[in-house]
C-alpha cells in the first residue's frame, strides 16, 4: 500500500470520525514513540496532518493533545522496561545490532546529560524511540525517566497539535 494513500485515509477517517480522534491520536503517538515501530509507521507525518485538522474541523484541541500526551509517555516507558529487563540482548536487535558504535555513544550521553537525553531525545526524529530503549538498557533510574518521559511527552504533543489550534484563532 502506498504510505501517502495510507496518510492521507488516516487524516480523513480521523476528520469524518471526530470522537475517535484522541484514541486515534493515543495510537499513533505509542507507535511514533515505541522502540523499533516508529521506524515502520509513518506516525510523525500523520499527528502533523491531524493537528491542523484541529484547526479547520470539529476536532478538540486538549482531547486529542491528552491522547497525544499518554500515547506517546507509555511508548516511550514501554521501551524502557524492555530495554531494562533485557538489557544487552536488546541491543541485538536491529537497528542497534548494525550500529554498535551507536551504542558507545548512547552510553557517553547518558552518563553526561541523564534525563535530559531523555527529555531532548523525544524532539529528534530516529532517536525519539531508540532513546527510552537505551535509557532502560544502560539502567537509568525509572523515577528520573519516567520525569524526563512524561514532561517531554506533554510539550511535544503540544508543539505537533498546537499550530492548528492557532490557525483556527486567525481563519
Amino acid at each position: 500500500m502506498n504510505i501517502e494513500l495510507m496518510v492521507d485515509g488516516i487524516i480523513a477517517f480521523t476528520r469524518e470520525n471526530a470522537r475517535w480522534a484522541p484514541y486515534i491520536v493515543f495510537t499513533l503517538a505509542f507507535a511514533e514513540s515505541m522502540a523499533i515501530v516508529s521506524l515502520l509507521v509513518p506516525a510523525w507525518g500523520i499527528l502533523i496532518g491531524i493537528g491542523a485538522l484541529i484547526g479547520i474541523s470539529e476536532l478538540e484541541f486538549w482531547p486529542v493533545w491528552l491522547g497525544a500526551a499518554l500515547g506517546a509517555s507509555v511508548g516511550d516507558w514501554l521501551s524502557y522496561l524492555f530495554g531494562f529487563h533485557f538489557k544487552e540482548s536488546a541491543t541485538r536487535i536491529w537497528p542497534l545490532s548494525r550500529h554498535p558504535a551507536m551504542l558507545e555513544k548512547g552510553r557517553v550521553f547518558f552518563h553526561r546529560w541523564g534525563p535530559w537525553s531523555v527529555f531532548f531525545g523525544r524532539f529528534f526524529g530516529p532517536l525519539r524511540a531508540v532513546v527510552p530503549l537505551l535509557a532502560g538498557v544502560f539502567a537509568m533510574p525509572g523515577l528520573h525517566f519516567q520525569l524526563a518521559n512524561v514532561a517531554s511527552a506533554v510539550i511535544w504533543a503540544f508543539v505537533l497539535l498546537a499550530p492548528g489550534t492557532v490557525l483556527k484563532q486567525f481563519f
